[in-house]
Parts: structure tokens; sequence; C-alpha cells
């Protein structure tokens, strides 16, 4: 396939691209490098990639951007609640107004395929702690970042059958492990750099569940749906992840301690946290197939190697974080 990556120089994306790359598919980014573009060079010489700078919110470049593409990837976003929060009206220029020209876009253009970056967070806070949720469980965004995914997924649902766009819906469990656009903003990057290079860690409301994945498997799902027949993903939402690899940010740090055995741990209970989720991962695994390669013990792992390598030095680098 020709396949356009909005967002292709970001975290997930540039994971994303070279794994396509190798499965032999075309592929072009669209980025207006917020964060950098050397997470690209990687791939800069193969003669089946090609760039593009430039923001989603152009409409000309928009329209070059899709020009004879198969398939769209959107992952170009202000990703996370503080960034969200720090500049709300850009969030939702970007997130939210974006998102939805381009699936305008798409539809008269005669895209394929379209594939959405959306987040477990839409599912907030569980209303019944023992139960897990799914696709089909009552969505509760409680930050302007989930509320833009939400609003969005809501449309591109609506006009599945308006057309021949084949749309799908991922729900990403919160992203982990090392990438060519590194992050330590995520949890348990951030918890594992913070073990290892400042030997005391703080931990706010450690009993509180999220799922995990890691940003190669989130890459994999990408492409698992792109290369799936169309009646399996047609206007169909995924969760992305594994049903084991729900944890609580106490478990996280019990999976650390053997990387920084002299840290010190000081847990800030919280009795209230607006997201508290544990979610099943079941319809992706039966119904395409997908399972996780990476778990969150070895992408502790990996990052450990990576902050104790001395590789990167300064991880609090502004570049490192949304």
């Amino acid at each position: 396939m020709k396949v356009l990556v909005t967002g292709g120089a970001g975290y997930i994306g540039s994971s994303l691209v070279p794994f396509l790359l190798a499965k032999h598919h075309q592929v072009r980014v669209l980025d207006s490098l917020m964060h950098g573009g050397e997470s690209l060079l990687g791939v800069w010489s193969n003669p089946n990639f090609e760039f593009l700078l430039g923001d989603i919110r152009d409409r000309s470049k928009m329209a070059e951007a899709l020009n004879d593409v198969d398939a769209v990837v959107h992952l170009a976003a202000i990703v996370g609640d503080p960034a969200c929060s720090r500049d709300a009206e850009l969030a939702k220029s970007v997130n939210l107004e974006a998102s939805l020209d381009l699936l305008q876009r798409c539809n008269r253009q005669g895209v394929k395929r379209l594939i959405f970056a959306s987040t477990c967070s839409n599912y907030g806070k569980m209303a019944d702690p023992d139960k897990l949720l799914d696709e089909d469980s009552e969505l509760r965004p409680v930050s302007l970042y989930a509320e833009t995914k939400v609003a969005v997924e809501k449309e591109i649902l609506r006009n599945v059958n308006g057309g021949p766009l084949c749309p799908t819906l991922l729900r990403f469990a919160t992203i982990f492990g090392v990438s060519p656009r590194m992050r330590f903003d995520l949890t348990v990057n951030e918890f594992t750099a913070e073990l290892i290079r400042k030997k005391h860690l703080t931990v706010f409301g450690e009993q509180f569940w999220r799922p995990y994945v890691h940003v190669k498997d989130a890459a994999r799902a990408i492409a698992r749906v792109l290369e799936s027949e169309e009646s399996l993903v047609r206007g169909k939402v995924f969760n992305v992840g594994s049903t084991e690899q729900n944890f609580r940010k106490q478990d996280l740090v019990e999976m650390m301690k053997s990387h920084a055995p002299d840290a010190i741990v000081e847990y800030v209970h919280k009795k209230e946290d607006p997201r508290d989720y544990r979610v099943s991962f079941e319809r992706i695994a039966q119904q395409l197939g997908f399972q996780i390669s990476i778990t969150v013990s070895q992408g502790i792992e990996e990052v450990a190697r990576l902050m104790k390598s001395e590789v990167i030095t300064d991880y609090e680098h502004k570049r490192y974080r949304n």
C-alpha cells in the first residue's frame, strides 16, 4: 500500500514508519516537526519513504499529502493531558477540527483505509472496579485530550457507511518503551528513568489501574489492521494491548526495583483519581489474532539498559517530553 502517516516523526510514528517500510509498503510522512525530525534519519534513504513538512491544519498541504494514497494512519495530535491543558485552543484545533477535516478529505479523495489513533483514557474512571472495560463500555472522558478523541470517534463511526472509506478506531493502552523519538513523560519510561538516575521516585495514587502496551506493539497493531480484510475492520473499534498487562502504579515499581535496588520510593496516597481503569483486549486478539510481543517487565528492562548506558544524558530535556 501507499500509506500516509500523519505525525510520523512522533513517538509511535517513528516506530511505525520503519516497520511499514520493512513490510514493503510505501510510506509518506506529514509532520510539523514540533518535536524535531531526527527520528526519521534512519529511514531517510529508503526509496519507498517520502517526507512532507506541514501542519495537518494546512488544507493545501493536506490535499498534497492525501494525493494518491491508499491508506491514512492518523497519529498527529497534541498528545496527553498536560499538553492539551497548556493550550486548549490549539488542542481543539489540531485534535478535533483538523481530524474532522481529514475525515472529510479522505472521503472526497477516495482514500480506502483510515486508522484513527485513539486512547483507552476515553474510559475515564471505572464505574465497577471489578469489571474489565471493553470496546462497548461507556466512554467517560475526564480530560480535554480524551474529549477530543471521543468526539472524533463518534463522527467517524457515524459516517461508516457513507462511502468507500474503511475506517478503524484503535484505542491504545498507555504506551511505553524505546522509540527513535523517545519520551520520558510516560509512566513506565519516567518511573524507570527517575529510579535509575535520581535514585528517588515519588508516586501519586499508587493503587490506580492502567493498561500498558509497548510502542513497537502499537506499530504492529496498526500494520495488522492495514493488512486485514476490510470486512474485519470496517467501522470497528479495537483496544490495543493485552489484558494481562493491566497494572497499578505500585505493581510497576515492584517490577523496577531490581534495576535500582538502592533507590527510595515515596508513595503519596490519593483517594481519588479521575482515570482508573482495567481494560479487556480480547476483541483484537480474537478477531485479528493480535498478541503483544513485549511485556511491561521486558520494557522496563529495555529502558533501564538505556538509562544505564548514558546514550541519553539529559533525559529531562524538553525534547523528550510533550
